[in-house]
């Protein structure tokens, strides 16, 4: 796991040596353990490096036999190995034991092919010398990050927009039209980011960059295609690519240590028992909002050691603008806090590495945001025999519930019988359109509607006669999952230098989810059932079934407690505050729910996680002290 960054321009190589190690500094979280640097006459390749695999020798950038091409590379291949025997089968001669370099021979053979043939995570950029081309690519579902930017007669990529902000030729301001779609979404949610003219590469992408001129092309997309199966037989197909994937993710060189995280929720659960670790990992708050004595049950049945932590609000809510700078752009999902710290307390134990369980909701039909509106099992038994409708009689039945007097039951069946575009938005819905338009100033009252972000997912995706819940999965897997859950897993965990690894986001195990039947997954008996089962097999009973928690955050106790209210308060009524919004609206909203006239606490996090992010990177322009230092020790 690593931090790359590079850029293309008329610059001299003197000058892109200096320009290309400020850049690499200010990634130095991503990448402790060492650095590696190119540079020519036309572009700088700049790598910081945690390593894993060939500790020795597999520092980059890494070349090809003649040198003519480099590739500096983001992420970890799973089926290296077999990929690395084919090569040099094929007559390619390896330098190193690091998956990094079959990138590059699988680019001088199979070309813009390479990225079907890896299995992994990643975000590369190999630089052609010979014909001054550029290429890159991100991983199937985003796991890594990939942002690019054209300003001044310079190419940027890489790893973290900060990496970006020193160099002379970048033009910081403010995208105007990612605030109102982020007040709805709670994270970005458009493809060009909070910065101008940076966009992010998006998810199963690769670019290529040649004479000024930027192209990118989609190589893979989630395909929904259930098989005719039993529901034992779907059970034992996810069983067995979870196995298999846990292992494969499991690996490092000797003597580096990897290990899981542990909640009380089923996804970290079933990866644990699969992995069986040296040492768990759970956070929690010195509070009621505490997973940690779920967590130590679950482990000592086990029999596998846990250590844990539990936050003081004090530490957490100190903490959140370091956590904001590290994400690079705004993101008020409060898990951002739990997850920060809890890479930080395995990176403080001594770990390097740790598997986690992101993806599982995606790819099995786990959120209850899919049509789970009923405690009712006899109606959502009715409503599973419904959902063999054919399209057609669906999509009428849920135009006569639309419309129809409330009833117990109308919004579960609803959602099974309605197309999922009509309200399906994703797992978070802060702000409406309208309530955004009241707080917001006139000119940040601007952007996309939510109907122009997801209408290209949901234009391709709606023809197919699926399920309305494997649909709701297919936005998530390219709005959702990429723009806030995988986002922040990488930014919290690389801020700790600490790799985090998603067994279940695998195209191995996406292949076996997305011919799972949807009816095995989401039903009347709960949601993601079939993989609740494979995990009901290594798990304890109560485990497997416990419904979703996610990270439970004491937002609601910080926003009525003076301290923090105060705190809160005090950065709403800053100057600065009035170029974005109604100052009057937005105290009397921190007011309001402070006095408890209403329940604003996820309205109010919005806006402030907005107002701290901008303050740093705007106004104040934080530099962490490590990076300032490592300025120094250049210009000596």
């Amino acid at each position: 796991m690593c931090g790359i960054v590079a850029f293309v321009d008329n610059e001299k190589p003197q000058q892109k040596e200096v320009q290309i190690q400020k850049m690499m500094n200010r990634i130095i979280h991503r990448g402790p353990d060492d650095s590696g640097m190119f540079v020519d006459e036309q572009a700088a390749l700049g790598f910081r490096r945690l390593s894993f695999i060939d500790v020795k020798s597999g520092n980059q950038p890494i070349f090809n036999e003649d040198d003519s091409k480099a590739v500096i590379f983001n992420g970890e291949i799973y089926n290296f190995k077999p990929l690395r025997e084919e090569l040099i089968k094929a007559g390619h001669t390896f330098s190193t034991h690091a998956d990094t370099e079959v990138i590059l021979h699988g680019y001088e053979e199979w070309g813009e092919g390479v990225v079907k043939k890896l299995r992994g995570m990643f975000g590369f950029v190999i630089w052609n010398r010979e014909t001054g081309e550029m290429f890159g690519a991100r991983d199937h579902f985003g796991i890594k990050p990939l942002y690019y930017a054209k300003m001044n007669g310079t190419f940027f990529v890489g790893s973290e927009i900060k990496s970006f902000l020193d160099h002379p030729n970048f033009d910081k301001q403010l995208n105007k039209e990612a605030l109102k779609p982020y007040m709805t979404f709670q994270y970005p949610a458009t493809d060009e980011t909070f910065f101008k003219g940076v966009y992010r590469l998006p998810e199963g992408h690769f670019f290529r960059y040649k004479n000024g001129e930027f192209s990118m092309e989609q190589y893979w997309d989630a395909d929904f295609s259930p098989d005719k199966e039993s529901f034992n037989q779907a059970v034992d197909k996810i069983e067995a690519a979870v196995d298999e994937s846990v292992k494969a993710h499991s690996f490092a060189d000797a003597g580096i240590k990897v290990g899981s995280f542990l909640s009380a929720g089923v996804d970290s659960s079933y990866l644990t028992a699969m992995m069986r670790p040296d040492n768990t990992f759970s956070i929690g708050f010195d509070s009621r909002y505490d997973e940690t004595k779920q967590a130590r049950e679950l482990a000592e049945k086990l029999k596998l050691k846990n250590t844990d932590k539990k936050l003081t609000n004090e530490e957490a809510f100190n903490a959140f603008p370091t956590i904001q700078y590290y994400l690079d752009e705004p993101d008020s999902n409060p898990s951002v806090v739990p997850l920060y710290f809890l890479t930080k307390l395995a990176k403080d134990n001594g770990y390097k590495a740790m598997l986690s369980g992101e993806g599982a909701d995606e790819l099995f039909a786990g959120y209850t945001d899919y049509g789970f509106n009923t405690s009712s099992k006899p109606i959502r038994w009715v409503t599973d025999q419904m959902r063999k409708l054919p399209q057609p009689t669906r999509y009428k039945i849920g135009e006569w519930l639309k419309n129809h007097k409330n009833f117990h039951g109308r919004l579960h069946m609803y959602h099974a019988m309605a197309p999922a575009r009509e309200d399906f938005v994703g797992q978070a819905y802060i702000f409406s359109p309208e309530e955004a338009s009241d707080v917001l100033n006139k000119d940040f009252d601007c952007g996309p509607t939510i109907q122009e972000i997801l209408a290209p997912y949901f234009d391709k995706i709606e023809p197919k006669d699926i399920d309305e819940v494997a649909k709701r999965q297919y936005v998530d897997l390219h709005q959702w999952m990429p723009g806030d859950i995988l986002l922040k897993a990488d930014k919290m965990s690389m801020a700790n230098s600490l790799e985090l690894r998603v067994p279940l986001l695998d195209k191995e195990v996406m292949n076996v989810a997305s011919h799972t039947p949807t009816k095995y997954l989401f039903n009347y008996k709960g949601t993601k059932w079939a993989f609740r089962m494979a995990a009901n097999r290594h798990l304890p009973e109560e485990w497997a079934t416990r419904p979703k928690m996610g990270f439970p955050v004491p937002i609601r106790e910080w926003l009525h407690e003076d301290k923090y209210y105060q705190e809160v308060r005090a950065l709403f009524e800053e100057d600065f505050v009035k170029e974005f919004f109604d100052q009057d609206k937005i105290l009397q909203l921190a007011d309001d729910n402070y006095h408890q006239k209403i329940d604003g606490r996820r309205k109010l996090w919005t806006i402030y996680t907005f107002l701290v992010w901008y303050k740093l990177y705007f106004i104040d322009n934080y530099v962490p002290e490590y990076t300032k230092q490592a300025d120094a020790e250049v210009m000596q």
